[in-house]
């Protein structure tokens, strides 16, 4: 099977099922705190510490694990990953105290970040400019999929078998996963193996005007070697501009994918079974922003737009939508409050997906994962601090304050985004990916 014929689409579709799993097996404490909170006997504050644990070896893998992708390929990689965290979540299942369960959420946030990294680097070398953001999109979808069926799912498991059962049954779905894509990833070297999308010749053009007094651009090191990579990545203020405007807006993500669902039942006084009636309608707008995001500016693309400017322009748009969530400090009716958070959803998944698609418009699809590793450690990063801010907020109870504190958060990321797009046009370092002329031009 060709690259350009269905193998692309079987591995976003993978990449899809494992990114539901993904999800599945982190949110499924959130859909459960207040139930393991009253069987543990742990406070907020131990909540908020269980959540920073995750979040800080998730940052910390995040680094490690675009490297490892790199280095392994997206096959071995993915199974590596999704091996471990299956086996993490399983064990979560067993724990007897808070930090038990810390030291199985730890073990979970070292797996988890890999399936974005090999996600990042299939889209970008099997798929064009045009097509990115949709693939980015359709894949990602999967999160909110996850999150969309994590209320009603995990609740229903957790009211029939006990909430262990919960961690049990999604942790084993991991396990049987990894066999279909085993099966299905074409091996190096066979008929059908996935050879990465001819996407080079403008990278060469950019290190062809390079005057001699700039560094060597890391697109000239050989296909074959990663050496000097990390160096030179380190330098690019680009990608840490990048990694700081992903480390502003995943906040609002992680609120209101971790303590959401604790709001409703904390704050509005929602029961475990209207919490997994209702929480899920939040993440379905979230896997519209997902699709739609991508769509919106796969459009700008096909109209004429160069593709960065396309991202950018698509996430002005979400962050100035974004904080209309700083009206839920004003305590509106139920459906008016979901009304509001599905926005801020919506416009958190498309800012994100973006942003994603612009760093894969940057660089080169033989070192994404590492690039794509270095803004997810910021998203992580972010949560981390974010988790221990929420958490001394919330510690009484009232949750208005962490509303408003999320309402700034985008209009600060996108001018980080901007900001990073400026810097790219300045830097030949920068401009090495498969459509740096259209990023210089535009």
């Amino acid at each position: 099977m060709s690259r350009s014929g269905n193998t692309k689409w079987v591995l976003l579709s993978l990449l899809f099922v494992s990114t539901v799993i993904n999800y599945l097996d982190r949110q499924a404490l959130s859909i459960l705190a207040t139930t393991i909170q009253a069987d543990l006997g742990m406070t907020d504050l131990e909540y908020a510490r269980v959540v920073q644990v995750f979040l800080f070896a998730y940052a910390a893998a995040y680094v490690m694990a675009g490297r490892v992708t790199d280095w392994l390929g997206a096959r071995v990689a993915l199974l590596l990953f999704v091996g471990w965290w299956s086996l993490a979540n399983i064990a979560t299942g067993f724990v007897r105290s808070a930090v038990e369960l810390g030291a199985a959420r730890f073990a979970l946030g070292l797996g988890e970040p890999g399936n974005y990294t090999v996600g990042t680097k299939v889209v970008s070398e099997q798929f064009p400019a045009k097509q990115r953001g949709l693939a980015l999109g359709l894949y990602t979808a999967g999160a909110m999929i996850g999150a969309t069926l994590a209320p009603p799912l995990i609740g229903g498991i957790a009211l029939h078998y006990g909430w262990r059962s919960a961690f049990w049954i999604t942790g084993v779905a991991g396990l049987l996963w990894m066999i279909a894509w085993w099966w299905f990833y074409p091996r190096p070297g066979r008929q059908g193996a996935v050879a990465p999308a001819p996407a080079t010749t403008a990278a060469t053009t950019v290190e062809a005007v390079a005057t001699p007094a700039i560094e060597t651009p890391v697109a000239a090191a050989p296909a074959s070697s990663m050496k000097g990579v990390w160096g030179r990545l380190a330098r690019d203020r680009t990608v840490w501009a990048l990694v700081a405007s992903r480390a502003v807006a995943d906040p609002v993500w992680y609120f209101y994918l971790f303590w959401f669902p604790k709001y409703l039942g904390d704050a509005r006084g929602m029961g475990l079974a209207a919490i997994a009636s209702l929480a899920w309608i939040v993440y379905i707008a979230a896997d519209i922003g997902s699709v739609g995001g991508g769509m919106i500016s796969g459009r700008l693309v096909k109209r004429g737009m160069n593709p960065v400017r396309a991202r950018l322009t698509t996430m002005v748009g979400a962050a100035c939508l974004a904080p209309v969530g700083l009206l839920v400090a004003f305590h509106p009716p139920i459906p008016l409050l979901l009304g509001l958070a599905c926005l801020v959803t919506f416009a958190h998944l498309t800012y994100q997906i973006n942003l994603t698609a612009m760093t894969v418009d940057l660089f080169p699809s033989r070192y994404i994962a590492s690039v794509a590793g270095l803004v997810g450690c910021g998203s992580a990063l972010g949560g981390m601090v974010s988790a221990q801010v929420v958490g001394h907020l919330v510690a009484d109870g009232n949750f208005d304050r962490a509303f408003v504190l999320m309402a700034f958060l985008h209009p600060i990321a996108v001018t980080l985004a901007w900001t990073a797009l400026k810097m790219a046009r300045r830097s030949k370092m920068t401009l090495i990916g498969p459509d740096a002329e259209a990023v210089a031009a535009g």
